[in-house]
Formats: structure tokens, sequence, C-alpha cells
């Protein structure tokens, strides 16, 4: 079960995250998803995370590629430490391009259930990202 849930895990990296293929995204992240890290008050759902890989990821960052550091998967749950890396080249979350090349570092620990992502912890350096561009 371990090796078949860092696989959907990696597929989650690059297919949604890297590519932002919806279709994937609709394969991978159960209906009834919950996101565990959001701003008290802010949708956990399942449209919530696709916005951020869509609506804010994207826009913001040209050449965007995800890196998997390092992987444990026990039962049903997958760490991961990963890379984002792109150009700042559109606004990202109100910053305007500023041509950079930028760098997110993620941990992520997902709950897999029937080979879906059905819950998500996780913690990231894009506060970090912002407070650097502003000052760009």
């Amino acid at each position: 079960m371990s090796a078949a849930n860092k696989s959907i895990v990696c597929d989650f990296n690059l297919e949604v995250i890297e590519k932002c293929n919806r279709e994937a995204f609709e394969m991978l992240v159960a209906e009834d998803f919950t996101n565990h890290s959001v701003a008290a008050g802010q949708p956990s759902g399942r449209e919530a995370l696709w916005h951020t890989f869509q609506d804010v990821l994207h826009p913001g960052l040209s050449s965007l590629k995800v890196e998997v550091l390092d992987q444990i998967a026990e039962g049903d749950r997958v760490t991961t430490r990963k890379r984002i890396t792109g150009c700042h080249s559109g606004a990202l979350l109100g910053i305007p391009a500023t041509g950079r090349a930028v760098s997110i570092d993620v941990i992520d620990i997902v709950r897999i259930s029937n080979g879906q992502y059905i819950e998500h912890w996780g913690i990231n350096s894009l506060p970090g990202l912002l407070a650097a561009l502003r000052l760009a």
C-alpha cells in the first residue's frame, strides 16, 4: 500500500501541480477532500485546492516544476518534502511579475483513501517568498 500511495502523490505533484491537469485532479482528489492547512475561515475543500493551482500558482509562475526531494509512506499517509520552482512572470497573490526565478519549499502529509487524496496537512515557504518579492 505504501508504494502505491507514494505513486499517487507523485502523480498528483506532476499532473496536478506541475501540469495543472483538471482531469487528473478529478481522478486523484476525493469529493469530500479536506485541507487542514488553510487559514481559519477559508474554504478547505476540493475546489479551494484546485483554485490554488489554477488561479494562484500557474498565473504567477511560468515554467513551474515540482521536485520531490524526500518521501515517506506509512499506512494510508504519505509525507513528502518537495520544491516548487518557476519564473515569477505573472501576478502572484497581488504582487506584479518580477521575472525572478523563485522556489517554494513544501512539506506535505496526505491521507489517501481508495486511491485519492482525502486529507492534507502541510507547511510551505510561500509567505517568505511573497515577502521577498515585495522587496524586489
